[in-house]
């Protein structure tokens, strides 16, 4: 996918200061419950550029089932998008086998990106029952980055943390992943794809954080790097 440089006139653009109030409002939100089982939204950019990266979550995202079943549990929803207009959503799953069941029957197609649709879904679900957290893999932004932070802002009112992880560096991705992690008081991280110990790293604190709050995640810092990183961009 094209990337643009920084002095692109995304980059320069300021942040909407309409946020603010979405931002004031993510703070009073409540944290997912200490105890019982969490709910995650896994999402996915399944477009031609992601293959190397599909198949790396297919292989770790059992791990997040190990992480979080050590603090009460974990359902997962598959969310994938491409093509042309295509997004879906799978039933929530309580198990690594069932996920990766999902997973194992998607293919990547090209296309654009459609991560407004994924916030909002997330959004949609989160107001029928709690979500500890949405998840988000891709490497690209390809859509007005003023209504992905406004979605952004309903999603943090409707008290769900996004973490945004990113493969490669492109500049424009980098700038919106980190703005909707910063209105949900979520996190960012960033990896390659050559790497899969950092992504496995991410997705296992995020798990940790569904399944059991900010106190799951603290015990997870205590063990590994990578849930250090997104604790201390948290509010």
């Amino acid at each position: 996918m094209a990337k643009e440089n920084n002095d692109s006139p995304l980059a320069q653009r300021p942040v909407n200061p309409d946020v603010a109030a979405f931002v004031e409002a993510a703070r009073k939100a409540p944290a997912p419950l200490a105890s019982g089982r969490g709910r995650l939204i896994f999402a996915l950019d399944a477009t031609m550029s992601r293959q190397a990266t599909w198949d790396l979550a297919q292989s770790l995202q059992a791990r997040m089932f190990q992480v979080a079943a050590d603090l009460g549990g974990l359902d997962v929803q598959l969310v994938y998008f491409r093509g042309l207009n295509e997004c879906r959503a799978s039933k929530f799953v309580s198990g690594g086998q069932g996920l990766s069941d999902l997973m194992s029957k998607i293919e990547v197609r090209g296309g654009a990106t459609q991560i407004g649709k994924v916030l909002g879904h997330a959004r949609d679900e989160a107001r029928r029952a709690r979500v500890g957290a949405l998840v988000f893999v891709g490497d690209a932004m390809e859509e007005s980055i003023e209504g992905l932070l406004a979605t952004a802002g309903q999603l943090a009112i409707a008290g769900v943390k996004a973490f945004m992880f990113q493969e490669g560096d492109d500049p424009n991705a980098s700038r919106a992943f980190q703005e909707i992690a910063r209105l949900t008081g979520g996190a960012y991280g960033a990896f390659d794809a050559s790497a899969a110990h950092r992504l496995e790293g991410l997705l296992r604190a995020a798990a940790a954080y569904a399944a059991g709050g900010r106190a799951g995640l603290e015990a997870q810092a205590l063990k590994e790097d990578a849930a250090r990183l997104l604790l201390r961009q948290m509010r």
